[in-house]
């Protein structure tokens, strides 16, 4: 893994959010979203040199160096990290980009790490999946579910950056929250999930993101195609 400082800024005790493709893709659109809505600047990248798939743009492909950003915004007070497609392919690649988080999150006295990510259920939601929440430590938890939001349900495995990224903020000393979203079908690009995750974050981090409406607009869209039989899950079958 390659980390490169494109800009030294004035960050001082931020919020940080990261997360990463994932079910449903709700990670990436989220912080995809939040990097468009807020207009943040880029000061940070990461890359690994040995991507293991190709991009096809519909009769074409694209083959490049994976690269994650880290962006930010509002006066230096949020860093956003993540988005894109794919995440790392080794333990070792993962390891090391979750840590570079945290020591970025360290090196800046940042008060809280979040994390997103997709909870796939059988729970029918309708239009209106629920975002749950789990913490580094049981009274972190407790806090923010004093604020209306459920836990996670159960004991169970949260694999990839959108788990591991908590795990290490939790053995370096930092508070951290994950943020999980319902969905119903891995397969699709869950944008009322991520929606979810959106207004329960504005809620705890008084940020506030403009443009959620389309969101709504593209989640009707993909409906529409599934209900006439246009969407493909394969676009190869």
């Amino acid at each position: 893994m390659k980390a490169v400082t494109v800009e030294d800024v004035p960050i001082s005790k931020p919020i940080v959010i990261a997360a990463m493709q994932d079910m449903g893709n709700v990670g990436s659109i989220v912080i995809d979203f939040i990097n468009k809505s807020l207009q943040t600047k880029l000061f940070r990248y990461v890359s690994i040199p040995f991507p293991n798939y190709v991009v096809d743009n519909g009769g074409y492909i694209d083959f490049k160096q994976e690269k994650w950003e880290y962006r930010y915004g509002s006066e230096g007070s949020l860093v956003v990290f993540g988005g894109g497609m794919g995440q790392p392919q080794t333990n070792q690649e993962l390891y090391d980009m979750c840590q570079d988080v945290v020591d970025v999150a360290l090196q800046h006295s940042a008060q809280l790490v979040y994390t997103l990510g997709a909870f796939h259920t059988t729970r029918p939601y309708g239009k209106e999946p629920k975002a749950l929440v789990t913490a580094t430590t049981i009274e972190l938890s407790e806090r923010i579910q004093k604020l209306g939001f459920e836990p996670t349900p159960g004991s169970s495995l949260i694999t990839g950056f959108n788990g591991l990224v908590l795990g290490l903020a939790k053995e370096n000393g930092l508070q951290g929250i994950g943020l999980y979203a319902e969905i119903d079908n891995p397969q699709v690009p869950q944008f009322r999930s991520a929606k979810s995750l959106l207004v329960a974050l504005e809620k705890l981090t008084y940020q506030k993101f403009r443009g959620l409406q389309e969101l709504d607009d593209l989640a009707g869209r993909i409906e529409n195609e599934i209900e006439s039989g246009l969407w493909r899950d394969d676009p190869t079958g």
